[in-house]
């Protein structure tokens, strides 16, 4: 039986060592699902693990993408089912680690199937869009299915904000005459594992602090610089992400206050800080994830896993 280990929790919770503890201790390979680090151009402030992380464990998935590729999450699902099933061949337990949601779930559950759209629908919901903006979008979600509105509303209010994703839930209300909810959580594709799904966690004031003192050394290891390389190509996707956009505004506003760039940091951390709590909101859904104390010895979770494992 093959056994996929899944390490997930809020960012700077200390998932990345983790997994490369899991990983020396059942000699096999990390599958990192973090949907920024896939991005080879955003090394810093997406806490890529270090040279000497990498080197203690094989990682895939890791900076292997350009920002300049349309790379999606359903694009992602298909590589790393592929690498999974190739990798089980030579070990049957994996690690996977990473603090994107979705992600995880394509992994772990697959995509819900969506029926056909017609072509016209979309059409006129891309021109609506193009003519009256996201707010337009929101609004006809809003209306069309106000359950999974407020669902995104509370666990990752960013989405909103995304027209690709957004046009795709008006569409699917649209096609169908039914809410994009109704679709959701049916029968998933069938994996060729068994999830073991860890989960670590710390209080609010730990975590906050920890998230703190992540964004001072991203910082102090370059952030600016790089954030700065990548200011020509802001309208990015893959850009659309904390700590850069922060950067971006201060950027925009060609001044050399260093007040303002304080203020850039300090909006970096609060942000951050947001984002952690939506991760855990949505991590805590996850049905069978045993969770623990980010402290907690090696030792005590390698043990807990050896136990499923035997059994």
């Amino acid at each position: 039986m093959n056994y996929l280990i899944t390490i997930i929790g809020p960012t700077a919770i200390g998932k990345t060592s983790l997994s490369i503890a899991l990983a020396q201790h059942f000699g096999c390979d990390i599958i990192s699902c973090d949907s920024r680090q896939f991005f080879k151009e955003m090394k810093i402030g997406t806490a890529v693990p270090n040279e000497e992380e990498l080197a203690s464990a094989t990682h895939h998935f890791i900076q292997n993408k350009s920002i300049f590729e349309n790379y999606t999450v359903g694009d992602f699902e298909k590589e790393a089912i592929v690498k999974l099933d190739k990798l089980f061949q030579k070990n049957n337990i994996l690690i996977m680690v990473g603090g994107s949601g979705l992600y995880v779930d394509a992994i772990l559950k697959g995509f819900d199937s969506f029926p056909e759209i017609d072509s016209q629908i979309r059409d006129e919901v891309r021109l609506n869009y193009e003519e009256k903006g996201i707010e337009y979008l929101q609004n006809q979600l809003q209306l069309l299915d106000s359950d999974y509105f407020n669902f995104i509303t509370e666990t990752n209010p960013q989405t909103l904000q995304n027209p690709q994703r957004m046009m795709r839930f008006v569409e699917v209300c649209l096609g169908t005459n039914k809410p994009y909810s109704s679709f959701l959580n049916k029968e998933k594709n069938k994996r060729n594992f068994t999830p073991i799904i860890i989960g670590l966690e710390a209080e609010r004031s730990i975590m906050y602090e920890r998230i703190n003192q992540r964004v001072d050394i991203m910082i102090n290891e370059g952030l600016l610089a790089e954030a700065e390389k990548l200011f020509p190509n802001k309208e990015l996707n893959a850009l659309q992400t904390v700590g850069y956009r922060e950067l971006f505004h201060y950027f925009d506003s060609n001044s050399e206050d260093s007040r303002l760039l304080g203020n850039a940091i300090e909006e970096i951390k609060k942000n951050t800080r947001r984002f952690s709590k939506r991760q855990l909101t949505w991590f805590k859904r996850t049905e069978d994830a045993v969770w623990f104390d980010y402290l907690t010895d090696r030792k005590v979770i390698i043990k807990y896993i050896e136990k499923l494992v035997e059994n």
